[in-house]
């Protein structure tokens, strides 16, 4: 299998965009991540190295799922969706959220941040289905794994 980088990255970049935008219309805040990411990161260095960091980010996403993908069962937005579902729950839930001091799950922020921030990753993975639509095996009529042929051939 061959992954196209560019296109995978464009892809992120535009996930990201989708992540913000959602975030902004749940929030009603804009680049919430980006701020909380350069004041973290960067000792209070700003919007800029923490929008840099957010869209590497994303970027760094759109090739992981490239890659990994194809190995997911389902079309092309189930295997999406279980792919930022799992990055969500490990990479964020498990991972950020405690690091930031937010609790598992981001359990000190409330119920409503968890589900959020659930909504707004699995947005960034339509985006991924939608411009990075690349499989193995893939039935170009419906878009699922292509059936094994049950039947025999005779002579």
């Amino acid at each position: 299998m061959k992954i196209n980088l560019i296109k995978a990255a464009v892809a992120g970049i535009a996930g990201t965009v989708v992540f913000d935008l959602v975030g902004y219309a749940l929030t009603g805040k804009f680049w919430d991540i980006p701020n909380l990411l350069g004041s973290k990161l960067f000792e209070d260095a700003g919007l800029v190295p923490g929008v840099l960091a957010h869209y590497s980010n994303g970027i760094l996403l759109g090739i992981l799922y490239a890659a990994i993908a194809p190995s997911l069962f389902g079309n092309r937005w189930s295997r999406a969706a279980t792919f930022m579902a799992a990055e969500t729950i490990f990479g964020v839930y498990l991972f950020m959220m405690p690091l930031l001091g937010a609790g598992p799950f981001g359990y000190k922020l409330g119920a409503s941040f968890a589900v959020i921030t659930m909504v707004r990753h699995l947005a960034f993975g339509a985006t991924m289905a939608w411009l990075y639509p690349k499989s193995l095996q893939v039935d170009e009529v419906s878009n699922d794994y292509a059936a094994p042929c049950a039947c025999s051939v005779s002579a």
